[in-house]
């Protein structure tokens, strides 16, 4: 199939679900193909021939074609005989048994990513009930091909020039480390946050490794004394706790424990981490509070550093 493995299961369960919903006889998708104007029919739900398998429908021609074209939902009763769209595809179409026929643009940042079909082997009109449906159906394609989009930049920013590991850091270049340990811990913090929305099991592992492999770089809260505002002022002895706690290896955080303090670190409040994970307020400050105890910590600053020390934060 030209859709990917993740991309094809999203595809799947919305056509499942466009059927179940509607009572559609047949629905079938494809996505674009990776540098052509096309897309490629790949997923099929209800149908008894494999006529429309791997049909290739061009930008404008076609009722999806004209989906794609128009970037929004199109529709005909009779597809045959329509004189609203150009008939490229009849032969498929008529070898399935398909008249009323609704398109539906999957659209991810304003670019056609691919399109939903929904059919009936009769003549009647395709009601709002339906085409909203349908659409409801494409905009959840459109929310998990986001994510992973989402999913795989964090990654190569991650990854990219500077990364732990990587072939550009040079002596000398401390000002430029720092800023790029900054959005290191950026994409850690925002990587974490995206993986609970990821469907994917190979790409959410994927995802938490990099966190793990980020965590576990030697940055600067390792290899010199704890960052600190600008103007603030460390007790004596006040990170002593937290390096104890560390010595024993006893630092055991939840998933959600290190999601918050990775938002905490790159100076998000309560009420902002709750906004990137998802949680209310009170339940980030539940958690914070929580970790802040596993680590011996005081402040939320203890918490981070302490965390950074012990290798679970970059």
């Amino acid at each position: 199939m030209a859709t990917g493995g993740a991309e094809a299961v999203e595809m799947r369960g919305a056509l499942m679900r466009l059927r179940r919903e509607t009572g559609l006889a047949v629905a079938f998708g494809g996505l674009v193909e990776p540098g052509r104007a096309q897309v490629r029919i790949s997923e099929l739900n209800g149908t008894t021939t494999a006529a429309l398998s791997a049909l290739a429908v061009s930008s404008g021609n076609g009722l999806g074609g004209k989906a794609v074209a128009l970037v929004r939902p199109c529709a005909v009763t009779d597809y045959s005989s329509s004189r609203r769209i150009s008939h490229e595809y009849d032969v498929a179409v008529a070898a399935e048994g398909l008249r009323s026929v609704l398109a539906v643009p999957v659209v991810v940042r304003r670019r056609v990513r691919g399109v939903l079909y929904g059919a009936l082997r009769s003549a009647h009109p395709l009601g709002d009930r339906t085409l909203s449906a349908a659409v409801e159906a494409a905009r959840d394609v459109e929310q998990s091909l986001a994510v992973r989009d989402e999913a795989y930049g964090l990654l190569a920013a991650a990854r990219g020039p500077g990364a732990p590991g990587g072939s550009e850091r040079h002596p000398g270049a401390h000002g430029a480390e720092g800023a790029v340990w900054e959005r290191l811990r950026e994409a850690h913090g925002a990587l974490r946050a995206l993986a609970p929305r990821v469907m994917d099991p190979a790409l959410r592992a994927e995802l938490l490794s990099v966190c793990e492999t980020l965590a576990a770089s030697p940055g600067p809260a390792r290899s010199a004394g704890p960052a600190q505002p600008p103007g603030s002022v460390q007790p004596p002895g006040s990170f002593q706790s937290a390096r104890s706690f560390h010595a024993a290896g006893q630092v055991r955080l939840t998933p959600r424990e290190l999601d918050v303090l990775s938002c905490v670190a790159v100076g998000r409040t309560n009420a902002g981490a709750g906004e990137r994970l998802g949680l209310r307020a009170e339940t980030v400050k539940a958690y914070l509070r929580s970790a802040m105890r596993k680590l011996g910590a005081h402040t939320r600053l203890e918490a981070v550093v302490a965390a950074r020390r012990a290798g679970l934060l970059p």
